[in-house]
């Protein structure tokens, strides 16, 4: 069984973990030298000083190593590196829903980074799936925080296991490709918190990344590379990182600025230490900055000095992880009449249509990009498991269309024609590899019209379809899920997909995938679309803290597939669920889950917290757990989990500060965030803080306080205007409540600025006494 919940974590951090010394070895160096630590040497490589410290070499990974040849012209080489194993992106990892799993695949990946002699993996990438458009979704976990965070520090836990430094990023706000070296995104800050952060948060806190990368990005106009607020205030002083912060390639615009906001390392180097050298000489960049900027780099080399090094890796062994993380990610979102699985022991005529089925797709473009060291395909892999089997199907394969998208005929007549004489058509659709990359954004979320165009043809001629997705983002399915009586979305999964698919589809194993985003009906149907990929320079995130099913689960718009959606070759049962208070805002939740099915199967068990309001303020649930569990036919198992007050809480802006207000919530079990299979009732007696009163604190919160209603109501005693609260026009009331009290002063009620004065004095030195220490 795999778990998660939250830890209860400090919300700020001990002075030792802000105080952290500068390396002696500092010391000892000359300006420049220490100017030459905070810029690489290379397009892979940071610079060495001889006596004191190596060059280190970073290398893309975040499913894979792309590590180029030395000998290479090719400065990124993207098309040029070193084969090695091509895991499932995030989009596939995520939908695991398996923390232990991805903890398995960042260490096989350490694995190849240390026999390829790469000191940092340059992943995993947790930014959040605000708009399925972002090109580079696929290399993201989820459009949940806590899915990703946790998932996130599983892959950084993996990579550091054996010593290889991890890099977080893109540190902070990046969730587009449009104009991703400019752009301000422009988000409130209580979305940020809620949002944009956590899954960082989460992994600095619990993971300890060696390194994270800042974005290219502006937050609010400021640029990544250059915010003291993010890189120093809240990474360091808030949540107490105390590794290297590196620079996206060219992210830097200042290096003065960036370096004294806390970027310690630019990548790859633009020859500007002079700048360094000169901001110190002159007074302009505090010498002391610098120190740290170097002593985090010897640091760094440090950490990743002591380990293992090996020579090489067990490539079928990694092929074996790629296969099983493949099988557990690919999600089954449709599955009438049970036509999945095909037992390969019956007799049967099977089509396997489309020619994603003999190219895969199963990676995406840019920087991530992986050399793999084998490849399978489906049509292959079904052909063996068919010729191994005790029955005898019989399969033919037809590629149906081109994967340029252009109109062909003849293929899609030979694909109709083989379909019309099978029993069950597999059909493989999704994006061709030009469709999604780095760089770029995508403008819809149709698959290509001849691949939708075959499948009605199809389905006419054949009594069972399957389709059979890859894709690395969400693509819409609702305008020809009719026309498919089975649905597999296997995202992009890696070198071993191939393999994967003919596993799930034979029924060697059962579909495990759960979905990390929502499926919309429509593309205007997701909350950023009218905000996504922004104009002149700007992107306002005006949905704010609405992501994904925060938005639909709150408004109860219809969604083709919900968030935590899928399937399997098995049924679950839930029962006895039990949620109590076990401390000071601190609750446990157990729920038992029963295999009800014939097979074995995995369930993923997700744990939501909600919220009933009749007008919101708030998402209705958050996800704030998940389990997954595999059980065999009639077995059941106990699951646990764990809330702390920081589950219920919202970011205060006013505070600065997480708060937890008193009151009722709910505690939702289910399989998907839809599929809510049992409610529990709690409380929470919230933080204790009572908002500090003043004059321009409303009529309305000066009565509802706790020392200043009852102050106010002694000073005005029987003045009329007390006694007549209880008899005004409502209309009229409402509005008084929403006066300021200062405005009062002129009303002739008593409440000169005088009288304010004294009850503002009143009530905070009542606070004082009240607030939690």
């Amino acid at each position: 069984m795999t778990q998660t919940g939250r830890e209860a974590s400090p919300l700020r951090p001990t002075s030792e973990e802000i105080s952290r010394p500068v390396p002696e070895e500092v010391a000892g160096l000359g300006l420049e030298e220490k100017a030459s630590l905070t810029s690489g040497s290379g397009t892979w490589h940071t610079t060495a000083v001889p006596g004191t410290v190596r060059a280190l070499t970073l290398s893309d990974g975040p499913h894979g190593m792309r590590r180029q040849p030395e000998s290479t012209g090719d400065a990124l080489g993207i098309h040029d590196s070193v084969p090695a194993t091509c895991f499932p992106p995030a989009v596939a990892l995520g939908s695991s829903w398996d923390p232990e799993l991805a903890r398995r695949v960042g260490a096989a990946l350490a694995r190849e980074a240390s026999a390829l002699g790469a000191d940092v993996v340059l992943g995993p990438g947790v930014n959040i799936k605000r708009s399925p458009l972002c090109g580079r979704n696929f290399e993201y976990f989820s459009e949940d925080p806590h899915l990703t965070g946790v998932m996130g520090a599983a892959v950084v836990t993996g990579i550091q296991s054996l010593g290889v430094g991890a890099c977080v990023k893109h540190f902070a706000v990046n969730n587009q490709e449009t104009d991703r070296m400019r752009v301000s995104a422009d988000v409130d800050e209580q979305t940020l918190r809620e949002i944009y952060l956590p899954a960082f948060e989460h992994i600095v806190r619990e993971a300890r990344p060696y390194t994270v990368m800042c974005s290219y990005n502006r937050i609010n106009g400021v640029y990544a590379s250059q915010n003291r607020w993010l890189l120093t205030e809240l990474l360091r002083g808030e949540w107490g990182f105390d590794g290297l912060v590196m620079s996206d390639w060219g992210a830097v615009n200042d290096r003065v600025a960036a370096l004294e906001a806390g970027l310690d390392l630019e990548m790859p180097p633009t020859g500007t230490d002079g700048e360094i050298v000169e901001a110190v000489r002159s007074g302009r960049l505090p010498e002391a900055a610098l120190d740290l900027a170097a002593g985090r780099l010897l640091t760094l080399a440090r950490r990743t000095g002591g380990r293992e090094r090996f020579d090489g890796w067990d490539a079928d062994a990694h092929h074996e992880i790629a296969r099983e993380a493949a099988r557990a990610s690919a999600v089954l979102l449709k599955n009438d009449g049970a036509v999945l699985p095909l037992d390969p022991a019956v007799s049967r005529r099977v089509a396997v249509l489309g020619e994603l089925a003999r190219t895969p797709r199963y990676q995406g473009g840019g920087s991530s990009h992986v050399v793999p060291t084998r490849l399978d395909n489906a049509w292959d892999a079904l052909s063996s498991a068919a010729g191994q089997s005790s029955g005898s199907i019989e399969l033919a394969f037809a590629a149906g269309y081109r994967l340029d998208g252009a109109p062909d005929a003849e293929l899609e007549r030979e694909a109709v024609a083989a379909a019309a004489e099978a029993d069950t058509a597999l059909v493989f659709l999704g994006l061709p590899d030009a469709a999604e990359s780095e760089g770029f954004d995508r403008t819809t979320i149709e698959l290509p019209a001849v691949q939708v165009a075959l499948l009605r043809r199809v389905a006419e001629v054949c009594p069972r379809v399957v389709v059979v997705l890859s894709n690395g983002a969400v693509v819409s399915v609702a305008e020809w899920q009719d026309a498919a009586t089975a649905i597999l979305e296997g995202w992009l999964l890696g070198q071993a997909g191939g393999s994967a698919l003919a596993d799930l589809l034979l029924g060697a194993h059962s579909p495990s995938g759960r979905l990390t985003e929502t499926i919309p009906n429509r593309l205007s149907d997701v909350p950023s679309h009218l905000h996504f990929p922004g104009a002149d320079g700007h992107v306002v995130y005006g949905e704010g803290r609405y992501v994904g099913y925060r938005h639909h689960d709150t408004l109860g718009t219809d969604v083709a597939y919900p968030f935590g959606h899928g399937l399997t070759y098995s049924r679950f049962e839930y029962s006895d669920l039990d949620a109590r208070e076990t401390g000071s805002n601190e609750w446990s939740v157990e729920v038992t889950v029963t295999n009800t099915g014939e097979r074995f199967a995995h369930e993923v068990v997700q744990l939501y917290v909600a919220f009933e309001e009749e007008r919101p303020s708030r998402p209705r649930h958050e996800l704030r757990g998940f389990a997954k569990v595999g059980l065999e036919p009639g077995a059941a198992e106990r699951i646990r989990f764990a809330l702390t007050g920081r589950d219920v809480a919202q970011w205060s802006v006013s505070r600065k500060d997480w708060r937890i207000d008193p009151g009722a919530f709910t505690v939702e079990v289910g399989s998907s965030s839809r599929d809510i299979r049992l409610r529990a009732g709690l409380t929470t007696p919230g933080d204790g803080y009572t908002a500090p009163l003043s004059g321009m604190s409303t009529l309305g919160e000066w009565l509802a306080h706790p020392a200043g209603g009852a102050a106010l109501r002694k000073v005005l005693g029987d003045a009329p205007a007390m006694a007549a609260l209880d008899r005004v026009d409502p209309a009229l009331l409402g509005m008084a409540l929403g006066f300021p009290l200062i405005k009062f002063s002129t009303f002739g009620i008593g409440l000169t600025s005088e009288v304010v004065d004294r009850l503002v004095a009143a009530a905070q030195e009542d606070d004082r006494g009240r607030q939690p220490r």
